[in-house]
């Protein structure tokens, strides 16, 4: 028995996996089942309720990302995990609004079909000692879909405070996923040349 050294393996576990942005960020997957179950195209209350609880999910994204950073503790787990939950939450949110006719099913298939893309692009890469950083166009596409996915889920048209104009937060939702899309195809455009690049670089070395 070498109990410094059980010490020492637990102390590495839990600064690697069991720290407060980790936690945040595994929490932030257990918030994707209520708002499955709060999803209702008939019950305006239920759909508010759902895209205020995907919101509060999204912003602890950059709490999560803030905190590694302020306390330097940003991880291996926490890299892998922090997109991970990012396309688990937009995903498993977007298919079930295919499911109740409230997205159309080809523009969920273009994206996983991206993501699905991208991951093996990146796989292929890292096995070629290839290390493709991750771009701002991608960056901005998950921001897009995000808000997007609120907005769809709001989904009803609602005044705005201090005028008497009301928004149709479906259309506005919709708005912001064809600029998601865009950017998704755009990004995988540019991972493809600069994996190429990259790939030709290293060959040359």
């Amino acid at each position: 028995m070498n109990p410094g050294g059980e010490l020492t393996r637990l102390e590495a576990f839990k600064r690697e996996v069991l720290n407060l942005p980790n936690l945040i960020t595994i929490g932030r997957l257990f918030l994707i089942p209520p708002v499955l179950v709060l999803i209702d195209p008939t019950d305006p209350v239920r759909n508010f309720m759902a895209a205020l609880l995907f919101a509060a999910a999204s912003g602890l994204d950059i709490l999560d990302g803030y905190l590694a950073r302020r306390q330097n503790l940003v991880t291996v787990f926490g890299k892998f995990m922090d997109p991970l939950a990012d396309k688990l939450m937009a995903m498993s949110v977007m298919v079930w609004l295919v499911m109740v006719a409230l997205l159309p099913p080809w523009i969920v298939v273009v994206m996983i079909g991206r993501d699905f893309y991208i991951s093996g692009l990146r796989s292929v890469a890292a096995n070629q000692g290839v290390v493709i950083a991750a771009g701002e166009g991608g960056k901005m596409k998950t921001v897009m879909q995000l808000v997007g996915i609120c907005c769809v889920l709001a989904r009803y048209r609602y005044r705005m405070p201090f005028s008497p104009e009301h928004i149709d937060f479906h259309q506005l939702g919709m708005g912001f996923l064809y600029v998601a899309l865009g950017l998704s195809i755009t990004s995988a455009v540019q991972y493809t040349l600069e994996f190429g690049r990259a790939l030709k670089q290293h060959r040359t070395t």
